[in-house]
């Protein structure tokens, strides 16, 4: 999956990187920003999603909600501070 991520990111710069270099081409200014804004939607659509779901997949999202719980153990850390901070 890592390498997976990593390829796709790859295709969203080079697109991104096309997409200027047609941009900066005499007369190819619309074609360069429709290949900046499909490298755009395809980072937004499917590699974020990927990535996002890569990142998450082993977590209890129950540690990072403010439960009741997580508030007390926040508390409890505040009041361990030493206090020559």
């Amino acid at each position: 999956m890592k390498y997976l991520i990593r390829i796709l990111f790859i295709i969203f710069l080079v697109g991104v990187g096309v997409g200027f270099y047609v941009k900066s081409q005499e007369g190819q200014m619309a074609t360069g920003e429709k290949i900046i804004g499909v490298s755009v939607l395809f980072f937004a659509f499917i590699f974020m999603p990927i990535f996002i779901y890569h990142r998450w997949k082993d977590k209890n999202v129950k540690d990072y909600m403010l439960t009741h719980e997580n508030l007390e153990k926040m508390r409890d850390r505040e009041g361990k501070k030493p206090d020559n901070q």
